[in-house]
């Protein structure tokens, strides 16, 4: 009856439009209510979910990529991609992707790349003749490689929704073919449905002008080599890395772009401020509800459930795919990570799936939520940019997500796309 009073309370308060945080928040207190303990519990879970030390990598890094966005650096980046690929056959859709992927490797949010990326690519594409859905969409699902980068703030909550037991390090190394194989799949995408809509090719500015270009964006994006050189030669620590990270980002946009002002500083650090408060509420909150799933064997009934459809290891993993998915469309990233982690980790892992590659699986399924009705973040932002109607991005919606499922898919059943560079170097 516990159980049941957990489920049914959070499903109700998201039906009912509910923000994920009070939802999960009311269903543990009912639950406890209901159970006749102490209120007292309530706190001192949330207190000790938020009271751990590697939690101070996620400000840092989330300053570290408003810093990057306020200071200018979105603006070379997309000079580089459109220097570098900008004359081929849908050339700006293709310099959207690219730069989508580069400025996320500087911010690590889906959600700050399209606000960022978007608003400067998506008016240009729509001036230069490409209609607004093709726009957004190619901006929506470029940006989601982001998430699968070093400097990824959500590759940190896994971890510790984990359990601890899957590192950093783990983690950015077996994200790079992952996020090279989307990056591929989404500049074909943009491809193609640029040839079928007849978009011209633009003028190749020529190698002085890539050369330029690519020195300008070269320090902002060095802001990766950073974090992964340092994390992965032991050098520092995640968390380090993060303050490292935050330093260089001041001294580029200050002394070399100097392109931040005080007043775009105060925007950035609010910024921060506000999505780390966001974020840290959601762990709080998360704990004390994966505390009551854990109490009341959530995990294990799920593995029952799941093994009564079969016992077959790769069907078993299109359905967790499948429930991530289901959750995914609910979900914000920080709530999906944590509420789903802790039930169908040790599901997989029974299955003999590395919770390494689990990771990138949980990232990946985390993004398509990202991009689906009806709280998909990057998805709605996207079309405010493009002011364009919702329904006529979802009807041309199809090839990028088809991209993006073929993406996870692989990856779900062939474990090197994820564990062959984590294998070899650690």
């Amino acid at each position: 009856m516990a159980l049941t009073i957990l489920c049914l309370t959070f499903v109700v308060g998201l039906l009912l439009g509910m923000p994920v945080v009070f939802a999960i928040g009311v269903s543990s207190i009912a639950t406890i209510a209901y159970e006749g303990l102490p209120m007292a519990i309530v706190f001192q879970r949330m207190a000790a979910g938020m009271n751990v030390f590697a939690f101070l990598t996620i400000p840092f890094f989330i300053f570290t990529g408003e810093l990057m966005m306020y200071g200018g650096i979105a603006d070379r980046i997309i000079r580089c991609a459109k220097a570098t690929v900008g004359h081929v056959r849908g050339g700006l859709g293709m310099t959207n992707v690219v730069a989508c992927t580069m400025f996320g490797g500087v911010s690590g949010s889906p959600a700050a790349d399209v606000s960022a990326m978007g608003s400067a690519m998506i008016p240009l594409m729509k001036k230069e003749g490409y209609e607004a859905d093709y726009a957004v969409n190619v901006t929506t699902y470029s940006s989601l490689v982001g998430a699968l980068l070093p400097t990824s703030h959500n590759m940190i909550i896994y971890s510790l929704a984990a359990g601890g037991t899957v590192s950093m390090t783990s983690l950015i190394l077996a994200g790079a073919l992952p996020a090279a194989l989307l990056t591929v799949a989404n500049v074909l995408v943009a491809y193609f449905v640029a040839v079928s809509r007849g978009y011209k090719a633009g003028a190749f500015p020529g190698w002085r002008e890539v050369g330029r270009s690519t020195a300008a964006a070269l320090p902002g994006l060095f802001i990766m080599v950073i974090i992964t050189g340092g994390i992965l030669s032991g050098i520092f620590t995640a968390a380090e890395a993060g303050a490292v990270a935050v330093a260089y980002a001041l001294l580029l946009t200050i002394f070399v772009y100097r392109s931040l002002s005080w007043e775009a500083f105060l925007k950035a650090a609010a910024k921060a401020c506000k999505t780390t408060g966001i974020v840290l509420l959601l762990v709080g909150i998360s704990t004390m509800f994966g505390y009551l799933m854990s109490l009341y064997g959530v995990a294990e009934l799920a593995g029952e459930g799941l093994a009564k459809i079969s016992t077959t290891p790769w069907v078993i993993f299109i359905l967790v795919d499948l429930v991530l998915f289901f959750f995914g469309i609910f979900l914000d990233m920080a709530a999906h990570i944590l509420v789903c982690t802790p039930i169908l980790l040790p599901i997989v892992v029974h299955y003999g799936m590395s919770p390494v590659q689990f990771g990138i699986i949980v990232l990946l399924n985390c993004c398509i939520g990202l991009n689906t009705p009806p709280v998909g973040v990057c998805f709605y932002l996207g079309c405010a940019i493009g002011e364009v109607s919702v329904g006529k991005v979802v009807k041309s919606i199809w090839p990028f997500m088809l991209a993006l499922w073929v993406t996870l898919i692989i990856i779900t059943l062939v474990p090197g796309t994820s564990m062959w560079l984590h294998d070899m170097l650690q």
